[in-house]
């Protein structure tokens, strides 16, 4: 094991406390290697997906959308392989009655009904079932829906329909789906373990769709203002159709501090590999486009620490963050945060 790490776990006499924050398909991948490097792991999932089998159980059922839930219980489980790849299995498309939907949806729709539509208290009866080392948090105890407005004036409502309207965002905002006058809240474990937290973790994710909806959620971002905390964006390897498309990673970090106010990220995690051009299959991966440009001195003049290194995984014809790498840099930054704190 890697010297630092031991090293925290002496200093402070407890594993590091990592908080990420985020969706999508990047969350799960820091979340598995930060629990292989044993830190103290809690996730904070977005509630405002509407696409695929979460939004078509959405639609049915009045329960915040279980896709990136199932992902992260999946990712910080201790079940053998069977059980999460029955959790996982997707029935397919011929199978018209389940087409699509995946058993662990759901199961997590079951038991927030079951809970009275409580996911927050249904969610942690699963991880207690899945053995999770670590806390899942939904972001809200309630579903939202995001809302954009774009740089035409126009506006539109759903992930879905954002994602794919081809224009450029301008900001993004988010609503309780079921009463559009009451203020979307985040729930007090999740103000918790933003407070308590050494290093909390951003992304990596799609911008506007997996990250920002847990950010306007209006106190989990004053949480997240008025933290003590190392907070650390992963800037995402590729632009993303619909959404970021020619943009730096001084432009994420730009775009965050617009919708949240002040510079307060404090660290970013570039890639500095290329991937190579004829690599990635745009068929299969259709909504990445180019990798996202760099601009040191943009990060810079926002009072950002910029750490750059090798933190590509090329797999399955598609442009990944390797979780181990990533993972380490966290928890070496835990350390350095420690250090700074006890002065």
């Amino acid at each position: 094991m890697n010297n630092d790490l031991k090293t925290i776990r002496v200093i402070r006499g407890r594993r590091p406390k990592i908080t990420v924050i985020g969706g999508g398909t990047g969350l799960p991948v820091v979340l598995r290697g930060l629990r292989e490097l044993d830190a103290d792991v809690t996730a904070v999932v977005t509630v405002a997906d509407d696409g695929g089998s979460s939004g078509i159980i959405r639609d049915y059922i009045n329960v915040v959308p279980p896709g990136d839930i199932r992902n992260v219980l999946v990712s910080l489980s201790n079940l053998d392989d069977l059980a999460l790849n029955i959790f996982q299995y997707r029935f397919a498309s011929e199978d018209s009655f389940f087409a699509g939907h995946s058993i662990g949806n759901l199961i997590i729709a079951a038991l927030s009904e079951m809970k009275s539509g409580n996911i927050f208290d249904a969610v942690q009866e699963l991880s207690r079932m899945m053995e999770v080392e670590g806390q899942v948090f939904p972001a809200s105890n309630e579903p939202l829906t995001l809302n954009a407005e774009f740089s035409d004036g126009s506006t539109l409502a759903g992930e879905h329909e954002i994602t794919y309207a081809d224009k450029t965002i301008k900001r993004v905002w988010v609503t309780n789906s079921n009463d559009s006058q009451r203020e979307p809240q985040s729930v007090a474990p999740v103000l918790e373990a933003i407070a308590n937290a050494d290093v909390i973790v951003l992304g990596p994710g799609s911008l506007f769709t997996s990250i920002l909806p847990n950010l306007m959620i209006k106190n989990l971002g004053e949480a997240l203002k008025a933290t003590s905390a190392e907070i650390v964006y992963i800037c995402n390897i590729m632009m993303q159709k619909g959404e970021t498309v020619d943009f730096t990673d001084a432009d994420h970090v730009r775009v965050l501090k617009q919708h949240l106010g002040g510079n307060f990220i404090d660290t970013v995690l570039i890639n500095n590999a290329p991937v190579p051009e004829t690599y990635v299959d745009h068929l299969k991966y259709n909504e990445c486009l180019s990798q996202v440009k760099s601009d040191f001195q943009g990060l810079r003049s926002m009072g950002c620490r910029v750490i750059t290194d090798n933190f590509l995984c090329l797999r399955d014809g598609g442009a990944f963050h390797d979780g181990i790498k990533v993972s380490r840099e966290i928890m070496n930054i835990a350390l350095q945060a420690n250090h700074q704190k006890r002065g």
